[in-house]
């Protein structure tokens, strides 16, 4: 699931058809969304079909989004040099040809790659729709157009996982999981017409070329680093993984070096180097990935939990997760009623504590009910959760980008929005990984979902921390979209 930060302003060039046009790139927004959420629904049917080991469950998740960080860095950029038009047409049929690959796939192997290219293909498509609303609306227009994300995005996200679970519960014409990725073709090659007939094309006259070289660095750095943690805890921890992960250390260094050799010789970086002396933006980009590790990490792991756990069918799970769903929307509604405006950073930091005091009810819960937990009984801990979570993200942009430059605002704002995808990664990674070693070692599964719940509270108490060192409030022209 993408959450975009908000973009470098543009010179705007209305466009008669933009309402048709945003129609399309939000359309777009909501195929990456739900193939985000509902994935996450599906895992444990996937593996009971396709076979494979527990690890595949975390590579649906992780492999996606690791593609996903590393593609957004540079997803803008391509539509600088080709036109966002035809960056957005090329990747909305990739991502749809993709969804048809992963609704065909005959083995583990196949459907991951698939899902990695999908993620490729997002990074492609979704900057493309964001620069293009700033080019095509007045700044009068600029609020209406954005803020149909909201809604949009809240329609999705609440209802998301209970499709997901309706779809493969119903089996429609005996597709059962795969259903999921097929609903993807209608939609996306609507989109992708669509935006050949009604998106304007724009390119800037100034854009330089692709840093190549950095893509490959960051890439293999996130691999790297993201493969041992997951693969790790099925072959017993060899002297490899631990090598990768420090080799992953330097290279992630190797890629900052390398920006500032680009910077400094008069070619754009694929991350603006003065961006990480700034304190704000660094701890900013520390609190990103433990928020969204956790939060991505305990929604794979409570999944597992109920389906494998309590035996839940996927449709009974995703309608057990509807009160985080609905919390979280009431949360993000409370944020922009005016506390954002009112409390600044605060509000980050009351959300991260209703966050942790959802989860700690979560826990209390599973660990008193034991395996006869009803949804009933999980409600209140997972809207408290929800509810912490929308008040959380609600300012988290917008407070963190307050600290960078204009001319920064750009990189800052990919940057950070491929941060949120990595944590993604790593949160599927880690907190996967923790679950299933527990079970490894015959911990039942009410004590591993606990203890998951103590490591995202120890990740939520982190970002509250970090949110000490970023700025009080955002900017007036940083407003949330």
């Amino acid at each position: 699931m993408t959450v975009t930060a908000p973009a470098a302003a543009t010179e705007v060039q209305p466009y008669r058809w933009r309402w048709v046009a945003l129609f399309v790139i939000l359309a777009a927004e909501v195929m990456d969304l739900l193939d985000a959420l509902i994935t996450n629904i599906a895992g444990p049917s996937i593996q009971k079909s396709l076979g494979g080991s527990a690890s595949m469950i975390q590579w649906l998740i992780a492999g996606y989004t690791l593609a996903m960080a590393v593609g957004l860095i540079t997803g803008g950029r391509l539509g600088d040099l080709y036109g966002r038009k035809r960056m957005f047409i090329v990747g909305a049929f990739g991502f749809t040809a993709m969804s048809l690959v992963c609704g065909v796939a005959v083995s583990p192997e196949m459907l991951i790659g698939a899902r990695v290219l999908q993620g490729l293909f997002g990074a492609v498509m979704l900057p493309q729709g964001l620069g293009l609303i700033k080019e095509m609306f007045p700044p009068k227009e600029m609020g209406k157009a954005f803020g149909a994300f909201g809604p949009v995005m809240t329609i999705s996200s609440v209802g998301g996982p209970v499709l997901a679970g309706w779809l493969v519960d119903a089996d429609l014409f005996g597709t059962g999981w795969r259903m999921i990725f097929l609903i993807n073709l209608p939609l996306g090659l609507a989109a992708a017409i669509a935006a050949i007939k009604f998106l304007p094309e724009f390119r800037l006259s100034n854009a330089t070329k692709l840093d190549l070289v950095g893509m490959l660095l960051v890439s293999a750095a996130g691999f790297l680093l993201i493969f041992p943690i997951i693969q790790g805890q099925e072959l017993g921890w060899p002297a490899w993984t631990w090598v990768s992960m420090a080799v992953s250390m330097v290279l992630f260094y190797v890629f900052g070096r390398h920006q500032a050799y680009r910077q400094r010789t008069g070619k754009d970086p694929l991350v603006t180097p003065s961006l990480f002396r700034k304190r704000a933006f660094t701890s900013g980009l520390v609190a990103g990935l433990a928020f969204f590790s956790g939060m991505i990490g305990l929604s794979l792991v409570f999944t597992l939990y109920t389906q494998l756990g309590l035996g839940y069918s996927p449709l009974k799970t995703g309608l057990t997760s509807l009160p985080q769903a609905i919390g979280g929307v009431i949360g993000f509604g409370l944020a922009m009623s005016g506390l954002q405006e009112k409390l600044g950073r605060s509000l980050l930091q009351i959300g991260t504590v209703v966050m942790a005091l959802g989860a700690g009810v979560l826990g209390l819960t599973v660990h008193l009910a034991g395996l006869s937990i009803t949804p009933w009984q999980l409600a209140p801990g997972l809207a408290l959760v929800g509810i912490g979570m929308g008040l959380t993200m609600a300012p988290f942009f917008d407070i963190i980008l307050a600290g960078v430059e204009p001319h920064e605002s750009g990189s800052a704002s990919g940057t950070l929005t491929a941060v949120q995808q990595l944590g993604s990664a790593l949160g599927s990674a880690i907190l996967g990984t923790i679950f299933f070693n527990l079970l490894k070692d015959r911990v039942g599964f009410g004590s591993a979902m606990q203890t998951t719940i103590w490591v995202e509270i120890g990740l939520l108490g982190l970002t509250f921390l970090l949110a000490f060192l970023l700025p009080r409030k955002a900017l007036p022209e940083s407003s949330s979209h």
